[in-house]
């Protein structure tokens, strides 16, 4: 009995899963990123925030040595996204005050005078 009990539990937990979710403002409006983790980073494709700025968040969970999240921050420029901000923090990363593993962040294009801020947590995916 005590091993089925156990067993339960162990799978139980082995379909919770952990995802990123981002906060990301741009003009005043909010919208939730969720990542999901990915054993490729190549086929993470970014969010769209109106025709200026494309955030990507890339959270690889494992193997060990190559974990981490990785936050991308793209400006539209003439001659496609350049990047202008990226972050790299380690999997699992230590929470802040606010829950976070980010704190409110200010990303800035200096040629649009254009301004994104997110907040980034780890989140249980809810399955």
């Amino acid at each position: 009995m005590k091993r089925a009990a156990l067993l339960c539990l162990l799978l139980a937990g082995a379909a919770r899963a952990e995802v990123v979710v981002c906060d990301v403002d741009y003009g005043g409006t909010t919208r939730r990123v969720v990542a999901a983790p990915t054993a490729d980073p190549l086929q993470v494709r970014p969010v769209e925030f109106e025709s200026w700025f494309l955030f990507r968040v890339v959270f690889r969970p494992a193997p060990v040595d190559l974990a981490g999240i990785k936050l991308y921050t793209y400006g539209r420029g003439p001659d496609g996204p350049q990047l202008i901000h990226q972050a790299s923090h380690p999997y699992p990363p230590p929470a802040a005050a606010d829950g976070s593993f980010t704190g409110v962040q200010a990303v800035y294009e200096p040629r649009l005078n254009a301004e994104l801020q997110y907040r980034c947590a780890l989140a249980d995916d809810g399955k």
